[in-house]
């Protein structure tokens, strides 16, 4: 191999050597400053004269390329230096010193990458089929079996954290506390709580449907959720609330600093959402039309600076290769760890004719308009995140989030645009960007790496190796 030196190259090729020269030298630096940054702020907090205000590196991942989220360039031959729950420095490995006898993990021909950040998921669901069956059976046992096996299945698919976009309210905020005080294993935990809507679809469905009556019921049911510890509020039907009602919701929640969620199945439902400035919408909608109406994409055009949307494309596309090209998928264990004997077998009966389920009916019709209603919404400028709708019928919290990065990646994005809607995006929507989304100095250690070149293969992600949250490596 010929190597090329500043003194042989051409023009382009001495500008091209001399700019990455010049940006892993601001890496360095950019990492040398936030290190002596968090050693001057503990200084500030109370460090005594005389005691050592650094903060001591716990563990070093060392080698492979280093995605760290800001959709540049990777860092070749990376480290990602640690400090308890936070990271201290990240950088190549000629630029970063590793302090002799930290423990050291080898990430040798493996992509380092944030932890993946799902913004839909279910964690009171598993793939089962049928909704009110599963609801009158397993109520009781959603706290302290169905939804702590659920977060570990996430977890140990990489996914440090998620957005849990309707669940019982006593039950989530239960196992987001266990998750945060280290009791059971999980992702990091943002919840909405039960749905916000004109009326649950049936009775057995009230525990997570709360049906609003006039805009003081709507207030009162906002602030209920709100005052309880929620995170954002989660809207649909809006199309079947009255304005005033949609307003009580939105107005509610903005005024206490929360987002709002909403669903985006139908046209009215996009519509009345932009009128009344909802932050989010979910799912890609309209059933088997083939495209947004121009007006749609004109109001979304307006609010792309603010406005986010969660795709959730891999579901339908799964749906179709789990009932005609890989069914065996039904019998993989991964899905059923955790998940008691009597429960498993219950989800695997469910779906024995996948084809032939109500949910279903319009799903394989759906599936030609997605790829150009995903182009429609890449287009109007809105942020895009990877949400998947884990839980629902066959869409396993095991596999799903890396089949949504895999569907955008087909239908046009590059792999670090798809990786970034799984890490950047969702930080900056949870307003949790110097914490979490990417690998720098101060963030908080939730790290993954997958053995290969996720920038060739997003499919890579399908096989996590490393999981490592808070500093700690949990697989």
């Amino acid at each position: 191999m010929m190597m090329t030196t500043i003194a042989t190259a051409s023009v382009a090729d001495r500008r091209a050597l001399m700019t990455m020269r010049a940006t892993a030298r601001r890496r360095s630096l950019l990492s040398l400053l936030a290190v002596f940054g968090a050693i001057l702020a503990t200084t500030e907090a109370g460090a005594q004269p005389g005691t050592s205000a650094a903060p001591k590196p716990t563990l070093a991942l060392v080698g492979g390329q280093v995605i760290d989220g800001y959709e540049g360039p990777p860092i070749r031959d990376g480290v990602v230096l640690i400090a308890g729950d936070r990271i201290v420095a990240v950088g190549p490995r000629s630029e970063v010193t590793v302090p002799p006898g930290i423990p050291v993990i080898s990430t040798e021909g493996m992509s380092v990458l944030p932890g993946l950040m799902d913004m839909h998921v279910h964690l009171m669901i598993d793939g089962h089929a049928d909704y009110e069956h599963w609801d009158t059976t397993y109520m009781k046992r959603f706290r302290d079996e169905i939804m702590p096996a659920s977060a570990k299945q996430l977890l140990m698919a990489g996914v440090t954290t998620v957005r849990d976009l309707g669940a019982p309210l006593e039950d989530i905020l239960e196992v987001k506390r266990r998750i945060e005080q280290g009791v059971i294993p999980g992702p990091r935990l943002f919840v909405s709580g039960p749905f916000i809507q004109h009326a649950p679809y049936a009775e057995y469905e009230k525990f997570v449907r709360w049906g609003v009556n006039g805009p003081e019921d709507a207030k009162a049911k906002v602030k209920k959720i709100i005052d309880a510890g929620v995170d954002f509020v989660k809207l649909i039907d809006q199309d079947q609330m009255t304005d005033a009602e949609v307003a009580a919701v939105v107005e509610t929640a903005h005024a206490a600093g929360k987002s709002v969620v909403a669903h985006a199945h139908r046209e009215d439902e996009i519509r009345i959402g932009l009128r009344h400035n909802v932050d989010c919408f979910e799912h890609t909608g309209l059933a088997t039309e083939p495209a947004y109406p121009q007006d749609i994409i004109e109001g979304l055009k307006k609010r792309n600076q603010t406005l986010y949307w969660c795709p959730t494309v891999s579901p339908l596309n799964l749906a179709n290769y789990t009932a005609q090209v890989f069914p065996e998928r039904l019998d993989d264990p991964a899905w059923q760890e955790g998940l008691p004997k009597d429960i498993a077998k219950d989800i695997r009966d469910s779906l024995k004719n996948l084809t032939h389920l109500d949910y279903f009916t319009l799903t394989f019709r759906r599936i030609p308009t997605l790829e150009n209603k995903f182009r429609q919404l890449r287009e109007t400028g809105v942020t895009l995140m990877v949400g998947t709708d884990s839980g629902i019928p066959a869409n396993f919290h095991s596999d799903s989030t890396w089949r949504e990065l895999d569907t955008w990646v087909k239908f046009g994005m590059t792999p670090m645009q798809a990786i970034g809607g799984a890490t950047r995006w969702p930080a900056r929507f949870l307003k949790q960007e110097q914490n979490l989304g990417t690998l720098a100095p101060g963030r908080l250690a939730d790290v993954i790496a997958v053995r290969g070149d996720v920038l060739s293969n997003i499919g890579l992600l399908q096989n996590v190796s490393l999981v490592v949250k808070g500093g700690r490596r949990v697989k």
